[in-house]
C-alpha cells in the first residue's frame, strides 16, 4: 500500500480547533515575507514552481510578475472561491477546516504585488464557509495581522470576503470581476487581460484559493523545499479529491505526478464487488479516462499528454454499474443551464448537444446522432467566448472515443441498457 501524501494544507484538519487562529498558529510566514522586498517574495515563488492550481496551471509567480508597478493604481488580489465544477471538492474544505492559510496567503501575495486591498469571492450558496472566513478575517483583523501597519512594517491591507452571486460562469475569473463589480457575471472579452485591467479596470492578480493558500508554507520552508516535491515541470502538492465508487472517498494531499492506482490503495479501492469503468482526473470539463489510465502521472504534462487536463484534480471514480450515456448527458444538462448565454457557439451548442444525447440516453437515436454530437463539439470548441464551452465539448468526445458500442447499444435495445428492466440485456450490470 502506497503512503505518499504530503500534508501540508490539510497537516491539522482533524484538530477541533484547526480552523481558529490559535490552532493555526501566529502567522509566522507573513511576518518574514513583510521583511523582505516584494519582488523577492514574487522571485521564491517562480523559483517553487507553483503552477496555480484552480485548473489552468499556469505559473503563479510569472502571473505575479505581471502586475505593472510605478502605474499610478491601485492593485488589488482578488482569491476564486467560487467553486463549482462538478466533482470538485477542495478548496471549500480547505476554507472551512484551515481559513487561516488562506487570509495569511492573502497577505503574503498582496504585499508582493503591491496591493492594499484584497478580495475572497466564495459561492454565495455555501453559508457554512462564508461565516467560517469572516471569523478568521475577523480575528486576523483583532490581532492586527489585517488593517494598518502590518507588524509594524508598515504594510496596510484590507480584505473583504464577498458572496458571489451563484453561478458555475462566476468562476472564470473576468465574469467573477464583473460579478464583483456589482454587474451580470459575465466573461470579458481578453484583452486586456486582468494583470492590466481587471478590477475596476486597474491590475489585478486573480487565483485559486489553493494557490494562495500554499504560499506561506512556501515563504516558510523555502522554494527549494516545495520544488523538491511533485515532477520536474509539476512541482509541489496539491489535493486530489476522490469520489464516486471508491471505497474511501476523500482529500488525499500528494505531490503532483501520484497514479490514481496510488491514490485508490490509499483510499481502500473501487466498493467491493466492482471493476473502475470510467473517471475524470480534474473535473467533469476535462475529457475522460478509462482503467488503462490508472497508471497515468496525474501532472499537467502527463494528462495532457493522454488527451485530458490535470485542471482541478477532481478524480470522481465510475465503476462498471455505470451508464456512459447517462452520465454525459448529465453533466451536459449542467452546462447548458449555467452557459451565461452571451456567445452563440455555447449557448446554442450546449442546448443542442443536450436535445441530441436525451435522444441518445432513451434509444431513440441512430448511429448517424453520433456523428452530429461531435460535429456539435467541433463546432464549440475553441469558439466559445470563455472555457466553459470548451470543457462542456470534454466528455462528449471522449465518451464516443473511449465507448462508442455503448451509444450503439442504446439504438440496439431502444433504451438505456444500464435500466434494472432491461438489465439481463446487458449483462449482470
Amino acid at each position: 500500500m502506497s503512503t505518499t501524501l504530503t500534508p501540508v494544507l490539510t497537516a491539522n484538519w482533524d484538530q477541533p480547533n484547526s480552523f481558529t487562529l490559535e490552532g493555526y498558529g501566529p502567522y509566522e510566514a507573513a511576518k518574514k515575507a513583510l521583511a523582505m522586498d516584494p519582488d523577492a517574495v514574487i522571485q521564491a515563488v517562480k523559483d517553487s514552481g507553483l503552477r496555480g492550481r484552480g485548473g489552468a496551471g499556469f505559473p503563479t509567480g510569472m502571473k505575479w510578475g505581471f502586475i505593472p508597478q510605478g502605474d499610478g493604481k491601485p492593485h488589488y488580489l482578488v482569491v476564486n472561491a467560487d467553486e463549482s465544477e462538478p466533482g470538485t471538492c477542495k478548496d471549500i474544505p480547505l476554507m472551512m477546516a484551515n481559513p487561516h492559510s488562506l487570509v495569511e496567503g492573502v497577505i503574503i501575495t498582496s504585499f508582493a504585488i503591491r496591493a492594499n486591498h484584497a478580495f475572497i469571492y466564495v459561492r454565495g450558496e455555501v453559508l457554512h464557509v462564508i461565516r467560517r472566513l469572516h471569523a478568521a478575517v475577523r480575528e486576523a483583523y483583532e490581532k492586527g495581522y489585517l488593517g494598518k501597519d502590518i507588524f509594524g512594517s508598515g504594510y496596510d491591507l484590507e480584505l473583504v470576503v464577498h458572496s458571489g452571486a451563484g453561478a458555475y460562469i462566476c468562476g472564470e475569473e473576468t465574469a467573477l470581476l464583473d460579478s464583483l463589480e456589482g454587474f451580470r457575471g459575465q466573461p470579458r472579452l481578453k484583452p486586456p487581460f486582468p494583470a492590466v485591467a481587471g478590477l475596476y479596470a486597474s491590475p489585478t492578480v486573480v487565483n485559486n484559493v489553493e494557490s494562495i493558500a500554499s504560499v506561506p508554507s512556501i515563504v516558510a520552508n523555502g522554494a527549494d523545499w516545495f520544488a523538491g516535491m511533485g515532477t520536474e515541470k509539476s512541482k509541489g502538492f496539491g489535493i486530489f479529491s476522490l469520489s464516486g465508487h471508491v471505497t474511501r472517498p476523500g482529500q488525499y494531499e500528494a505531490p503532483l505526478g501520484i497514479t490514481l492506482r496510488e491514490l485508490l490503495d490509499m483510499a481502500g479501492g473501487i466498493r467491493e464487488g466492482h471493476q473502475i469503468k470510467f473517471w475524470t482526473p480534474g473535473g467533469s470539463s476535462t475529457p475522460i479516462f478509462t482503467d488503462e489510465h490508472l497508471d497515468v502521472p496525474l501532472d499537467f504534462e502527463a494528462v495532457g499528454a493522454k488527451g485530458s487536463m490535470l485542471g482541478t484534480r477532481a478524480l470522481q471514480i465510475f465503476d462498471e454499474t455505470t451508464c456512459v450515456v447517462r452520465t454525459v448527458l448529465r453533466w451536459t444538462e449542467f452546462y447548458a443551464h449555467e452557459s451565461c448565454g452571451k456567445c452563440t457557439p455555447c449557448r446554442e451548442g450546449t442546448y443542442w448537444l443536450k436535445q441530441v444525447l436525451k435522444r441518445l440516453e432513451k434509444g431513440e437515436g441512430t448511429e448517424d446522432d453520433l456523428s452530429l454530437i461531435t460535429d456539435i463539439a467541433d463546432n464549440i470548441l475553441g469558439r466559445s467566448f470563455c472555457a466553459l464551452g470548451d470543457g462542456a465539448t470534454s466528455p462528449i468526445h471522449s465518451s464516443v472515443k473511449y465507448f462508442r458500442d455503448e451509444y450503439l447499444k442504446h439504438f440496439e435495445i431502444g433504451g438505456c441498457p444500464f435500466d434494472a428492466k432491461k438489465s439481463t440485456l446487458w449483462g449482470d450490470s
